[in-house]
């Protein structure tokens, strides 16, 4: 029986779509629904009794202590690192839009930073960061420091943050070049012909156009943050999130809770991750729904 062609279109395209279909069923959903499952038994791997507790993970996070700092901890890596690092690499894009000799060896040199290994970057920060390191050096030379920028319970979340910003810039700003790079000159020539300053160009044109982009950075960066794990395991007293837990994320948290505690608290953990999950999954419908703008 022969087919048409628009039929033999059709089961190519699905073809070629049903390996990588595969794969976000059973890596991606596969994985996430077992989680659910997991969160519903008191589970131990290597117990042979798994008993099945229904919702008594999820009440237990109401009295501990440590879910709630690193719940906090982690919407502090949100709130404060997101717009800082839009902001920055914003900033950085508009100067190399306007750059005219070596943009592309600049352009280079900011990306850098993000192909490094997350693990390399959280070691040298920490050494950086050591009471002895270039940071409390630097300030020593103007009389200033020295500062436990990773021992002290209030700096050393933010200590982290700063690391965090630097090593993401080179992607945001990427981004951002691409989305200053599509708006057209004609809007910006206009503007200027009826006699608009920097700033109203800057906020009537620029910033409406380059929507798209900044809620694909704004997303992309929240979900990021809410996942932070490596930094933090790099460069905290001991990898555990201190001093005082006052670095501890969300992700850690659930590290130390399902292969670090003895017994494993497995089903315990992974509630948590439903529950990080459920929060992503809010948040990232509720980002798309209220700051996606029609820019024309």
């Amino acid at each position: 029986m022969s087919l048409s062609l628009q039929r033999r279109r059709w089961l190519w395209g699905y073809a070629f779509i049903a390996i990588p279909l595969f794969f976000f069923l059973f890596v991606r959903i596969g994985p996430t629904i077992y989680a659910f499952w997991m969160s519903l038994h008191q589970w131990d791997p290597i117990a042979l009794d798994r008993p099945f507790i229904g919702l008594e993970n999820f009440r237990s996070m109401a009295d501990d202590e440590t879910f709630w700092k690193s719940l906090r901890n982690t919407w502090i890596y949100v709130g404060v690192g997101v717009p800082a690092g839009l902001i920055i690499s914003l900033l950085i894009a508009l100067g190399l839009q306007r750059m005219i000799r070596f943009t592309g060896f600049y352009r280079v040199l900011y990306f850098l930073p993000y192909i490094t290994s997350l693990v390399a970057v959280g070691w040298v920060w920490r050494w950086m960061y050591m009471p002895n390191g270039l940071f409390n050096d630097i300030l020593g030379w103007v009389g200033l420091g020295p500062y436990k920028w990773l021992g002290s319970p209030d700096m050393a979340i933010y200590s982290i943050i700063a690391t965090t910003v630097w090593h993401g810039l080179g992607f945001q700003v990427v981004i951002f070049l691409a989305g200053l790079e599509s708006i057209p000159e004609d809007y910006l020539a206009a503007a200027s012909v009826d006699g608009a300053s920097g700033w109203q160009k800057f906020r009537d044109i620029v910033v409406p156009q380059l929507n798209p982009t900044l809620v694909f950075l704004i997303v992309t960066g929240v979900i990021s943050n809410l996942q932070v794990f490596t930094q933090i395991r790099a460069m905290s007293s001991g990898g555990t999130g201190g001093p005082l837990d006052s670095t501890i994320s969300i992700v850690l948290y659930v590290y130390q809770e399902a292969f670090q505690s003895l017994p494993s608290k497995m089903g315990y953990a992974s509630a948590m991750t439903v529950v990080l999950f459920l929060m992503i999954l809010a948040i990232t419908i509720f980002q798309l729904k209220v700051l996606q703008r029609d820019t024309e």
